[in-house]
């Protein structure tokens, strides 16, 4: 039964695709006369076997790789050859270290304690603390597998497993300026790319179907590149030796990619698909067009959990000419760029380049290859070179002071460029992070990408700011509204609080001895006329937090130390109930304090009472029973 792939490949009285009779899947622990290994099947179609037996220690070959397989096989957690090659890469680095010891333990059940510990220290040396707790935290994975758990002594299972704090060194993302002059670079190139190896495409075709269209020069050479294109066989040149490379490689580039034109291509996809570069470098060459209007694809999204690695996604094409700017549309120019490499490399994945085969080993069709295909880590796709080239600088650490240090070379990380597309997609969506996860969880958004962020911390900051601007002015509204019902304004006198002062301020004198002799005082004011309260005419029944909306509320400078300590309690109070609780009970009385009494008085006055200032607000007198927390 052949294969089936896609949307549609099963469904009613559509099975699934089975294997052939008779099939027997491999050994997942390979006996061999050379010892032991163990194989690994990707659902990423990539295949690996790890050489158990080349690792010192032979007396734990056996339990190591049966605890290997339990880790990576089917059971395990570990769906890919790049994941697993990170189980490998420090397993190795453990046996490696225990077979140096003076003591080494020849089998699982010698293994010490100490030797752990001794092991935790000499990776601390060398490497950073996060690195060391991850090394520990895998080996306690894999000494808990069987049979490994069965031999290795309880304490050093303990050990391993003891808690250790996930530290998360996340790099910044670029800034806007930054940001956009890594953009306009790699569009910029990209457009080369496109021209030029659609030029050469386009000259092919006319030398099929309008041969008599070409000038004589012209479709020699139009030839000379339909031979290449139908055998991938880009021939040598004749010309001077240290000529003779980059000459083929000026033919090559006509009709296919090259490894120099990967850094521009994946830094552009990032930047327009907001995936992370893993993820490109997996796009498959399968696809739907979805009415000319998008492509549908499947992608794989690694670090999901099990059964969640891979994910439909439905890409915008755009309009005729905008295809560097959409994501489906510079998919399918992609597409488009890569297949007739694609032809002679017998993948599935959408990327195939050029290179020279001299150095590669390799010569005719082989030059063409699947450059993600083996590992995602290639080295060679000179991302420094091309932001060299482009001269792309960092922003000054001290761009504000005249004799700020000159702008350094600025590096092109693609986790900082996924960050800062993440940035600004948060910001598109006003923070809102379920809305902003295009790629990942709210959570992991936040702790990868947005929380040590300058840009993302700037901007909340600002938008904190506003928030609590448009906060405390509705706050002032209100409090105004309030005491226009109830008076019009607040009597706040300031200077000295005996009779004569507040008569002289506009106090009749009755009103104003009582008030010096501190006969009228509420709870943090004075009140001049409680049984006829402004707005109704009738003995007042408010609370006293409503004193500062009301006509009859008198404040001298004997009132300060109670209203300095009031504001102190509202600040601890907000650190207790959400935003929108402090403001609905506290707001209108903060504003008013802040901008209607406080301003009223002199510097000396308010340093004079924040020295004698209570400590008890008495603000739990004056709330409702239902608002206590």
């Amino acid at each position: 039964m052949s294969p089936r792939h896609g949307r549609g490949s099963t469904g009613t009285h559509r099975p699934a695709a089975l294997a052939p009779r008779g099939y027997q899947p491999p050994e997942p622990v390979e006996h061999t006369a050379g010892g032991v290994a163990v194989r690994f099947d990707g659902e990423d179609g990539r295949h690996w076997t790890f050489r158990v037996n080349e690792l010192p220690l032979p007396g734990w070959h056996e339990a190591l790789a049966a605890a290997l397989h339990a880790r990576i096989g089917p059971a395990g957690r570990r769906r890919t050859v790049a994941s697993v090659q990170d189980i490998w890469v420090r397993l190795v680095r453990f046996v490696r270290f225990l077979d140096g010891l003076p003591d080494a333990p020849a089998r699982p059940q010698d293994l010490v304690v100490a030797q752990v510990i001794a092991f935790e220290q000499a990776r601390a040396a060398s490497t950073k603390q996060r690195y060391v707790w991850a090394d520990v935290r895998e080996v306690g994975k894999l000494l808990s597998a069987a049979p490994l758990r069965k031999l290795v002594a309880q304490e050093v299972l303990d050990y391993v497993a003891k808690r250790t704090p996930l530290l998360l060194e996340t790099k910044p993302g670029y800034s806007d300026r930054e940001l956009r002059a890594i953009t306009r670079a790699a569009r910029t190139d990209v457009a080369k790319i496109r021209d030029r190896v659609l030029a050469g495409h386009a000259l092919v075709a006319r030398y099929h179907h309008a041969p008599q269209s070409l000038a004589a020069v012209e479709a020699e050479h139009a030839e000379l590149l339909a031979r290449i294109e139908s055998t991938g066989v880009v021939p040598a040149i004749a010309s001077p030796v240290h000529l003779a490379p980059r000459a083929r490689l000026e033919l090559a580039e006509q009709l296919f990619l090259t490894l120099a034109d990967l850094a521009p291509l994946l830094v552009l996809l990032v930047a327009v698909t907001g995936y992370n570069v893993e993820t490109i470098k997996e796009l498959p060459a399968e696809h739907r067009l979805l009415e000319d209007r998008a492509v549908e694809l499947r992608v794989i999204k690694r670090r999901r959990g099990v059964q969640r690695w891979s994910e439909t996604v439905t890409w915008e094409i755009g309009p005729p000419g905008r295809e560097l700017r959409t994501p489906g549309g510079l998919y399918l120019l992609l597409h488009r760029m890569t297949a007739a490499g694609r032809r002679f490399t017998g993948s599935q994945d959408l990327w195939s380049v050029w290179r020279m085969g001299s150095r590669a080993g390799v010569s005719g069709c082989e030059e063409h290859f699947s450059p993600f295909r083996r590992s995602l880590a290639l080295s060679n796709l000179y991302t420094s070179r091309w932001a060299a080239r482009h001269g792309l600088t960092a922003d000054p650490a001290d761009a504000d002071t005249e004799d700020a240090p000159p702008a350094l070379a600025l590096p092109v990380e693609f986790n900082r460029l996924k960050t800062s597309i993440d940035v600004r997609r948060t910001k598109q969506m006003g923070g809102h992070l379920p809305s902003s996860a295009k790629t990942n969880t709210a959570p992991v958004l936040f702790r990868n990408y947005l929380r040590n962020d300058p840009t993302t911390i700037a901007w909340a900051q600002d938008v904190f700011g506003e928030s609590l601007l448009d906060a405390e002015q509705s706050a002032l509204a209100a409090h105004h509204r309030a005491l226009e019902r109830a008076g019009g304004a607040l009597a706040v006198i300031s200077g000295p609080a005996d009779a004569d002062h507040l008569e002289q301020a506009g106090l009749d004198a009755t009103t104003a001895r009582r008030s010096a002799d501190r006969q009228l005082d509420t709870a943090w004011s004075a009140c001049t006329d409680h049984d006829h309260h402004p707005a109704t005419g009738k003995p007042c029944r408010q609370s006293f937090l409503d004193c500062f909306q009301c006509g009859n509320c008198l404040i001298t400078r004997d009132h300060l130390p109670r209203l300095l300590g009031l504001l102190d309690a509202f600040t601890t109070r907000r650190q207790q109930l959400s935003e929108d609780q402090w403001w609905a009970r506290y707001g209108k009385a903060w504003a008013a304090i802040r901008h209607d009494v406080v301003t009223k008085f002199s510097p000396a006055e308010i340093e004079q009472a924040a020295a004698a200032k209570t400590t008890d607000a008495m603000l739990d007198l004056v709330e409702k029973p239902w608002n206590q927390t």
